[in-house]
């Protein structure tokens, strides 16, 4: 019987459109967060806006849950689907427009690859800042359901901000559009911002017109050497303040990360050759390549003099460039590296980061001797990536218990358990430590408001 309801979707919608039992395919049965593999009750690949109203619509009558997919890249699990729903995936809805150099905007459809926008907007000699390490596979309406960040946050700030309009579709098929290309639009309510970092649960994005930025004419960088996190938190202060809106990125990586991933990648590039107690990647971009790169040689030569930075190299070409972002950027390595880890987004305010870091450390090693602990992130805007061993034992059961370390540990320093990646289901149990009883309330007033039924990626979130 389970199957009946999944044989009406076909039928009613075609089977260019529906495919059910074991033709789903493998990519469409689990995200990246982890989760064990699950065939969804029906895939559901709509070509169009009015594809997914129609699905949405039957779905209702039917009384059949929706997990909405994009690329699947998430890590909070989000997108995985469930074996009593149908997973609706946007794969095939990738058009992009023309960019609109004028005003400096591109309308993309939710199914279109970060990689495609940034190629667009790079044709028209302009840029989509707005950059994950799962660019090639993540898509746009991913990024923005999740409301994702990145390395240069600091400088141009979250998904949202990237966002002029909005076209999404609610649970009982209702297209709300609003597609607007102006920088300034106060006419009643933000609609969009409903939508964005909802995780599907209000409704599924189809398209969006995302604001581009003029293409810098230069990036340059340079990687730090710090005694601690004050005397990193003392060079942030004075690479904003030297720097301005040049400033694009501010990385940390502390020495569990940094001896950790060097050591077990030893093919990677160590340009510091000491051991310090912090290391910072600062990213400089700007439009004058003549005289601008000289204004982080200034402040970091004063810095240095100082005493806030111990030592540093400082790019002079592409190739350098790359070789001094190239540890940080190895988070994909982890697993091969240490084997089953949990990977934590945080926030938290800076002056208390580097408590957390120390709490969070000491803990694991406390808790569960042997394992390790890795910290990394986004200093500049607050956002601290911790990674961690998997205790042995079952592993639903180990891998709750570090994670409610995790996340005690970090509301009790005044942050959030989410920071980029979102809540899903992985985060769900947690929900309470980061948000109020009447922001919970709030929250699920307006599910039940736009989707009275609940038939929005149930169980995620809320």
């Amino acid at each position: 019987m389970a199957e009946e309801p999944a044989r009406v979707l076909q039928a009613r919608l075609g089977g260019d459109l529906v495919i059910v039992g074991e033709a789903i395919p493998a990519r469409n049965r689990q995200d990246w967060s982890g989760l064990p593999p699950v065939r969804p009750l029906a895939l559901v690949r709509p070509r169009t806006t009015a594809d997914v109203a129609a699905a949405l619509t039957l779905c209702g009558e039917l009384g059949l849950s929706v997990v909405p997919q994009g690329g699947l890249t998430g890590l909070a699990g989000a997108a995985h689907p469930t074996a009593d729903a149908v997973a609706l995936s946007l794969e095939r809805m990738t058009a992009i427009e023309p960019v609109d150099a004028t005003l400096s905007c591109v309308s993309a459809e939710a199914g279109a690859t970060l990689q495609a926008v940034h190629d667009a907007a790079d044709a028209a000699g302009l840029v989509f800042q707005v950059d994950l390490g799962a660019r090639g596979s993540c898509t746009v309406g991913g990024n923005l359901s999740t409301n994702a960040g990145g390395i240069r946050v600091i400088r141009y700030g979250m998904a949202r901000a990237h966002v002029l309009g909005l076209q999404a579709v609610l649970a009982d098929g209702t297209v709300v559009s609003s597609m607007n290309r102006m920088l300034k639009n106060n006419a009643g309510y933000d609609l969009k911002q409903l939508f964005l970092g909802s995780e599907g649960t209000l409704g599924i994005i189809t398209r969006a017109i995302l604001r581009l930025q003029p293409r810098p004419r230069f990036s340059t960088a340079a990687l730090c050497g710090c005694r601690d996190i004050g005397a990193a938190l003392d060079l942030l202060r004075r690479m904003r303040s030297g720097l301005g809106p040049l400033l694009s990125a501010f990385e940390a990586m502390w020495p569990s990360f940094h001896d950790t991933m060097s050591t077990g990648l030893p093919k990677l590039p160590r340009p510091l050759a000491g051991r310090h107690g912090l290391y910072v990647v600062v990213e400089a971009s700007g439009f004058d390549p003549d005289h601008e790169p000289a204004r982080l040689e200034r402040v970091l030569g004063e810095a240095i003099e100082a005493g806030v930075v111990e030592d540093a190299v400082l790019a002079q070409s592409e190739r350098e460039v790359a070789d001094l972002w190239a540890l940080r950027e190895s988070v994909a390595d982890f697993q091969a590296v240490m084997g089953p880890v949990a990977n934590y987004d945080l926030g938290v305010p800076a002056d208390a980061t580097g408590a957390l870091v120390e709490a969070l450390e000491a803990g694991i090693a406390e808790r569960w001797p042997g394992l390790v602990g890795v910290s990394f992130g986004h200093l500049g805007d607050g956002n601290l990536h911790f990674t961690a061993q998997i205790p042995d034992g079952d592993a639903h059961g180990a891998h709750h218990a570090l994670s409610d370390f995790v996340y005690r540990t970090t509301t009790a320093h005044g942050g959030t358990i989410s920071a980029e990646h979102g809540i899903g289901t992985l985060k769900k149990p947690w929900l309470g430590l980061a948000r109020t009883p009447a922001e919970i309330t709030l929250m699920r007033t307006l599910k039940a408001a736009l989707d009275p039924k609940g038939i929005l990626n149930p169980g995620k979130v809320l």
